[in-house]
């Protein structure tokens, strides 16, 4: 049964987070706050290069029981995570190192102490024998036959290169013009505020080992964890406490979360890990080193023919658990269309091995870098046939009437209007007034620009999509759990994790909505494999379309059971009892859900004889009428001040209009898209992990690494589409993801039309004052070459 409609705390309301009364008051359980008799904290040893040859690793004296390497790991095995597609190399990632290092920061050794610090010092003590050999940095240059191979029984450094072709030769030959262009995103840090952590025990009673972790997925850590260990699932819990944001750097199983619970296991003590902010950069996951050779094809009038891309992703040294390394890449020519129409398409990717961490799905996956790539090869197109870039947007976007609409790659658009997103951007940005303030200039000499982005976001996606990867994660019918407590308030639990999205409130709101039990009564327990059904847990932009109808589905059959007992006690038919505000009604008559849940659990003796005996507990699964995912969108509209001495970027204005179908809580939604945004500045602006040419880290402490503060986000303006999903409960869409997608892609465009009378054009993001210079230089080289200055 659908709810009764939107209420002051349901589908719809801006309620406040219930969470953050917890969170802000130094209540929330962190990590960090989890201490146990007899704990002992963990330093690992880690590679000190990018590659070579470990000849050995020697323990200090006296050590045995505090220092661990790979041989005393009996039983242990490597972390795998294989695709399914036709051509995968496939690749073991050590718990700890042993015969060979592939990156930087890598773990060696295992060192146990009663502090950290202590365990540091121990660390420093082992010596580590390493013959360093050259290491793969570059990843255009990866699959050269001169460069070493990561790893040694591969043919090249490749994990996985797909290939589509789909009516290119047609489209092209009918194309007037083309544009050709080199674009590269560099790789970044996720940077959660609270880095990755681990605390291990064994539980004797139970005989398992416990593990707490900060992770976006306890399910399928569970599943990792098993299977590294060798275990019996029920030999595994894990628990999930407050999560300090995810960004998918919590979505993977760690060699340390493996580590530790061995570690546990063996010494029958408590264990604990807490990852500094130096390992966190050069020691774990990175994300969103793409190259980009793209070409677009049009014709005189403004249609948009064909599309061609060759686009490599640094997949890194090792394939991750659950994702794979080839996600990125391959998910690159299934997406890079966005939400355009045209005839013809190329597209050929590969995921490279390097000496660098593994890649992961960082926020917007691979969906950042194609909107990049394609917007702003489309400005330099509509350029080209001198038209306004987002006319020529205009004539190409997917129109509201084609909806739902199947593009060139099979992606199943569900709704929207696309169109009218882009006008309103184009109108609230006050295009004509950007214009005449560029003819005018700047009276301090810098340069203005606008630029636009559009772009959809496929989230909620699910079985018919992830089983196509062949990757140790599939997700089913998404699973929740509903119980009417004997004081009338609600138990809910679910398999996914919250780390900042508010889904405690949300899904509250999801069971005031069906149930009508106000959001405070209703207690969301999430993040403990042994307390909540299987989930593949919190990516893509899932839950509240996922775990929101599950919720909801469990609501609707507990919400059946509540009326029939409810209408025995007011001599009702059930189909005349309505739930809300806490009661079950009747016309005028009702009974309060305290006293219904009195009659089941402490008067059963009073039931009517045909109640159903399944009682006020249900468990109940979901999936969206279609699979293929809702897909929500956005247009980013941004006003840049250029400074041609400096090259420093002064954002003007920032203007977002999204659509994410029916919001469950508009004001999360707008967190959300903030929070996001302010993450696409970082990568638009300011975030770069560098390495040099022997693949040592550059950026190991936020000196280096430039993340935005409040000073260099602007404020932002959003406007809301809602244009409901035919495909979902309430007709809601993911949009966790959004904010961070188009960024990039708007402020370069703004920054290259700010430039565009110099003849200067910036490929590479984070645009940064050097970059903008040595552009400047080359425009002006180019315009003189008499005057460039000789080497």
């Amino acid at each position: 049964m659908q709810g009764q409609g939107r209420t002051a705390s349901g589908v719809g309301a801006a309620l406040l987070r219930l969470e953050d009364d917890r969170l802000l008051t130094g209540r929330g359980r962190f990590i960090g706050d989890i201490r146990l008799p007899g704990m002992l904290d963990v330093a690992f040893v880690r590679s000190p290069v990018a590659h070579g040859r470990v000849l050995s690793v020697e323990k200090p004296a006296d050590t045995e029981g505090r220092v661990f390497v790979h041989a005393d790991l009996a039983g242990v095995a490597g972390i795998r995570a294989d695709s399914g597609l036709q051509g995968f190399r496939s690749s073991i990632q050590p718990i700890l190192a042993h015969d060979k290092v592939r990156h930087v920061g890598e773990p060696l050794a295992a060192c146990l102490a009663d502090t950290r610090a202590e365990a540091e010092d121990l660390a420093e003590q082992v010596f580590l024998d390493i013959e360093e050999l050259p290491a793969v940095v570059d990843m255009t240059r990866a699959r050269d036959p001169d460069q070493p191979l990561v790893h040694e029984h591969w043919s090249e450094n490749v994990f996985l290169e797909t290939s589509v072709d789909i009516n290119f030769e047609a489209a092209k030959a009918a194309a007037d013009v083309s544009v050709h262009k080199t674009l590269r995103t560099s790789r970044q840090s996720m940077a959660p505020m609270e880095g990755r952590g681990v605390v291990a025990y064994w539980d004797n009673q139970a005989e398992q080992i416990v593990v707490y972790t900060s992770t976006q997925m306890p399910h399928i850590v569970r599943n990792g964890l098993a299977e590294c260990l060798g275990l019996e699932q029920g030999q595994v819990r894990v628990v999930a406490p407050d999560v300090g944001g995810g960004f998918g750097y919590k979505g993977i199983l760690l060699g340390e979360e493996v580590c530790l619970a061995w570690l546990a296991m063996h010494l029958r003590r408590p264990v604990r890990w807490i990852e500094d902010r130096r390992e966190h950069l050069i020691g774990n996951s990175n994300c969103r080193e793409h190259h980009y050779e793209i070409t677009g094809y049009a014709a005189n009038d403004g249609r948009l023919l064909a599309v061609e891309c060759e686009a490599i992703v640094d997949s890194g040294a090792y394939s991750i658990y659950p994702f794979s390394a080839c996600l990125e890449a391959a998910q690159v020519a299934s997406i890079l269309p966005g939400p355009y129409r045209f005839d013809g398409y190329r597209c050929r990717t590969w995921s490279v091995c390097s000496n660098k961490p593994a890649i992961l799905p960082y926020r917007g996956v691979a969906r950042t870098g194609v909107c990049f790539a394609l917007e702003v090869m489309l400005d330099e197109l509509a350029r080209k046939i001198g038209m306004e870039p987002s006319e020529f947007r205009r004539r190409n976007l997917v129109p509201p009437e084609a909806m739902p609409f199947t593009n060139i790659t099979n992606k199943i658009f569900d709704s929207g209007d696309y169109v009218e997103c882009l006008d309103r951007a184009v109108q609230a940005i006050d295009l004509p007034a950007v214009r005449a303030r560029q003819a005018l200039g700047e009276p301090d000499g810098r340069r203005i620009g606008v630029g636009f982005s559009v772009f959809c976001e496929q989230g909620a996606h699910g079985t018919s999509v992830y089983a196509g990867w062949g990757i140790p994660m599939v997700p089913g019918f998404e699973q929740a759990t509903v119980r009417l407590t004997p004081d009338g308030g609600l138990e809910v639990r679910v398999g996914i994790q919250s780390h900042g999205q508010g889904l405690e409130t949300t899904l509250a709101q999801v069971s005031n909505e069906i149930l009508g039990i106000e959001p405070r009564r209703v207690k969301v327990v999430h993040g403990d494999t042994a307390l909540t059904p299987y989930s593949t847990g919190t990516w893509g932009s899932r839950c509240m379309v996922m775990a929101g109808g599950a919720v909801a589905a469990a609501c609707d059959k507990l919400g059946e059971r509540m009326r029939a007992i409810a209408a025995s006690v007011m001599q009702a038919a059930p189909d005349e009892v309505e739930l809300r505000d806490g009661a079950a009604w009747a016309g005028e008559r009702c009974v309060s859900l305290k006293e219904i849940a009195g009659l089941w659990y402490l008067r059963p003796q009073d039931l009517p004889p045909d109640v159903d005996p399944a009682g006020l507990e249900v468990t109940q699964g979901y999936k969206t009428v279609r699979d293929t995912g809702t897909f929500s969108y956005a247009c980013h509209a941004v006003v840049v001040a250029v400074d041609p001495e400096l090259g420093d970027v002064e954002i003007l204005d920032y203007l977002i209009v999204e659509d994410a179908g029916v919001m469950v809580n508009p004001m999360i939604v707008d967190g959300q898209v903030h929070g996001g945004a302010a993450q696409g500045i970082g990568t638009a602006l300011y975030e770069e992990m560098r390495y040099d040419v022997a693949g040592q880290p550059m950026s190991a402490t936020f000196a280096d690494y430039h993340l935005p503060g409040a000073s260099e986000i602007p404020p932002i303006r959003i406007d809301h589409m809602e244009t409901p999903s035919p495909i979902s409960r309430f007709g809601q869409k993911g949009i966790g993801e959004s904010g961070a997608i188009g960024p990039p892609a708007a402020i370069t465009n703004a920054v290259n039309d700010a430039l565009k009378d110099t003849g200067a054009f910036v490929a590479e993001v984070p645009l940064t004052p050097g970059r903008i210079l040595a552009a400047l230089a080359e425009a002006r080289a180019a315009a003189a070459p008499e005057l460039a200055v000789q080497p």
